[in-house]
């Protein structure tokens, strides 16, 4: 439409004549008659406004809202007296015409009259019960800067409606961050914790449990998980959630807990089988011996059988015989019966890519590829297809083939898993990064050699291999990759001394580096947790919060710091 054109590039001499045209043909349409008074403003032709806003309330006296027009246009003359007389007038057609709420209340809003619009809304609100403009009021306290106000306003709503916690969590958690410490986080839980004190009910508990999860409080949340499950038993869905989202988080202690308390309040073999499987997971992790985990596997499959049920526990227990047990021969026979008993093409596909991944393993790299490949084209666009192709790009790029695996990578640049998506993003940065001074690739070839001994557990290889790169290739772009990766394995096989030396290589290489805070946040961590040195911990976390305070780590080190510092936390 042309009149809005003009409108929107500004040219409102132009859309005024349009706009006044359009509403003396269509006078009932107040999309034009807003335009046009719009324009008037624009253009300071007060008069304009004022005999066109008298004109229409004489036509159509219910119009009541257009006094709020009238008065603005009176503000903008700085004749605040007729401005205020003209609100009030607006508020008092409320009482006669209280549907009215909303376009008065929006008026006042767009006008940005927020304490007017506040009048309007809660007047309503008072005149008629049945009224809800609490979003409405919550947002203008927010756009006030009224917090605490605006988050009051929202826990009204689910005062009045529990069904309302979806949609506050998400107006909400515009404000929340993940730092416990966040003044915005300690006002909501305050006002959450009030609440709960003078009314008990679920939705309080849902909310705190929501507000510790943002925050990495995986404990405090579960608390809260516990209270509601004893309120209503019959859901788990939940803690197993949080239990999850522990365990990624890497709180094992806390996903233990989650997993374990499911196990004693269910008799469903579908869930026992998923927590179970979680907690051998977390054994893993935790590096609990081999024949000990190896036990838990064997009582499992005596408990509950070798069937489509435990099909999931069996593809994991070959991911342990292969990488943890180095017995990969095992662990195709173990994927080759379980790809019988699957009982969909989703679970065949996840079966087929750890068969892959086993072959690889093994350096059988094409056996591997046609078998990732083929569930690429079995499932396209679903996340396990995507997870196969990444698959692809990393044994091609395993086996020196950078041009092929970034053809791969660049699919996968807006895969719908963010993991995915980020984990495609980091090794077409390493193959980028690391060809532009090397045509050959050699020092490329050479790290990606090193990467491959360390997926296939050659610890001490990868270690030496790496080695080459930094004896051989000092000042080249990879540098601070070796570093880092030779850092990491360092860890795995218990040399923290060399960890930390690597860690300090990296710091002192370049300030400005992407794996600098990286290093730092490790180093840090190394002093906290295997060499016993909470000072020097204490002082690279500081680090963190002063140096790179747009670092992921941030919150974490942040958090740490006041744990070695001595501050309570709550």
């Amino acid at each position: 439409m042309l009149a809005y054109q003009y409108f929107r590039n500004g040219e409102y001499e132009k859309a005024a004549v349009l706009y006044k045209s359009l509403h003396e043909k269509n006078a009932y349409n107040t999309s034009y008659l807003t335009y046009l008074i719009d324009c008037y403003l624009q253009l300071e032709k007060f008069e304009e406004v004022k005999n066109t806003i008298n004109q229409q309330l004489k036509s159509y006296p219910n119009q009541e809202y257009l006094y709020v027009d009238l008065g603005y246009s009176y503000q903008l003359q700085h004749q605040q007296e007729k401005a205020e007389l003209n609100y009030k007038k607006a508020l008092k057609a409320l009482e006669e015409f209280p549907n009215l709420g909303f376009i008065i209340g929006r008026s006042f809003s767009d006008n940005n009259l927020l304490d007017y619009a506040l009048k309007a809304y809660k007047k309503v609100m008072r005149l008629n019960k049945n009224a809800n403009f609490n979003f409405q009021i919550a947002a203008i306290y927010g756009e006030k800067g009224d917090i605490e106000s605006m988050f009051s306003t929202y826990l009204n709503l689910i005062d009045l409606n529990e069904n309302y916690v979806p949609t506050v969590k998400s107006y909400i958690g515009k404000f929340i961050t993940d730092d416990s410490e966040n003044k915005y986080n300690i006002l909501f839980k305050n006002l959450i914790l009030k609440r709960l004190q003078n009314n008990p009910k679920n939705s309080w508990n849902q909310l705190l449990s929501w507000l510790y999860i943002q925050q990495k409080d995986y404990d405090k949340a579960f608390i809260q998980e516990k209270a509601l499950f004893k309120r209503n038993s019959s859901n788990l869905n939940n803690l197993q959630t949080l239990g999850k989202i522990s365990f990624e988080n890497k709180d094992y202690a806390n996903a233990t807990k989650c997993f374990n308390y499911i196990l004693e309040n269910t008799h469903d073999v579908p869930t026992t089988l998923n927590a179970k499987l979680y907690l051998l997971e977390i054994s893993l992790k935790t590096k609990l011996p081999n024949d000990k985990i190896e036990t838990q596997f064997q009582n499992l499959f005596s408990e509950f059988g070798v069937n489509s049920e435990t099909v999931n526990i069996q593809v994991f227990y070959a991911h342990f015989l292969a990488f943890n047990k180095n017995q990969p021969n095992k662990a195709i026979i173990v994927l080759k019966k379980a790809l019988n008993l699957a009982n969909n093409k989703f679970q065949k596909g996840s079966i087929k890519i750890k068969l892959a991944d086993v072959l690889v393993f093994t350096n059988k790299f094409n056996t591997a590829l046609i078998y990732y490949t083929q569930v690429q084209q079995d499932l396209k666009n679903h996340p396990i297809a995507q997870q196969a192709r990444f698959k692809i790009a990393q044994t091609s790029y395993f086996k020196g083939d950078f041009k092929w695996a970034q053809t791969q990578l660049k699919v996968l640049k807006n895969a719908t898993s963010q993991l995915i998506a980020n984990d495609a993003l980091a090794l077409n940065l390493l193959i980028t990064d690391n060809a532009v001074k090397d045509s050959l690739h050699l020092a490329l070839k050479t790290y990606a050699k090193a990467d491959l001994l360390a997926y296939q557990n050659q610890n001490f290889k990868a270690i030496d291999t790496l080695q080459t790169i930094l004896n051989k290739y000092e000042g080249h772009p990879i540098e601070d990759e070796a570093l880092f990766k030779q850092a990491d394995l360092f860890i795995k096989t218990n040399q923290f001394k060399k960890a930390e030396s690597n860690y300090l290589q990296i710091i002192n290489l370049n300030k400005e580096d992407i794996l600098v805070d990286d290093a730092i946040y490790n180093l840090a961590e190394l002093y906290e947790n295997q060499l016993n040195l909470p000072n020097q911990a204490k002082e690279y976390y500081k680090k963190i919060i002063f140096e790179y305070p747009s670092s992921i780590f941030l919150v974490d080190a942040r958090k740490k710091y006041r744990k070695l510092r001595g501050d309570t936390i709550n």
